[in-house]
């Protein structure tokens, strides 16, 4: 039987793998997603100059759905940060699922950032 701690141990060692081949420039930034048990997390990250380019969360204060946690609220993160990257003059970026499986609310934000006008 894999327990909670065995399978974020194996998605971190997955996540570290892809993060040896994927990086964000200033022209294509990373689009890191977190995913916990109550929310999730989307950040476009420049890993050249380190710095967090936009950021969506369903811990943000305007964020108004009941269930924070589902498909739907990953569809909105995805549609927020998209168009928050469109605002910032990006529209091509790398995306990094951070170890995830790409299913349910990862593939769900990926989709709805893809839909809003992002290209990966």
């Amino acid at each position: 039987m894999i327990t909670k701690a065995d399978k974020n141990a194996v998605r971190k060692r997955r996540h570290a793998r892809v993060r040896k081949k994927v990086a964000g420039t200033p022209e294509r930034p990373r689009l890191n997603v977190y995913r916990s048990n109550k929310h999730i997390y989307a950040q476009l990250i420049d890993d050249v100059n380190g710095v967090t380019v936009a950021s969506a969360s369903t811990m943000e204060n305007g964020f108004d759905l009941d269930n924070t946690s589902n498909v739907e609220a990953a569809t909105k993160v995805g549609e927020l940060v998209a168009k928050r990257a469109q605002d910032n003059g990006y529209k091509s970026i790398v995306f990094d699922r951070g170890g995830y499986l790409y299913h349910g609310r990862v593939k769900a934000l990926a989709d709805a950032a893809r839909e809003a006008g992002l290209e990966f």
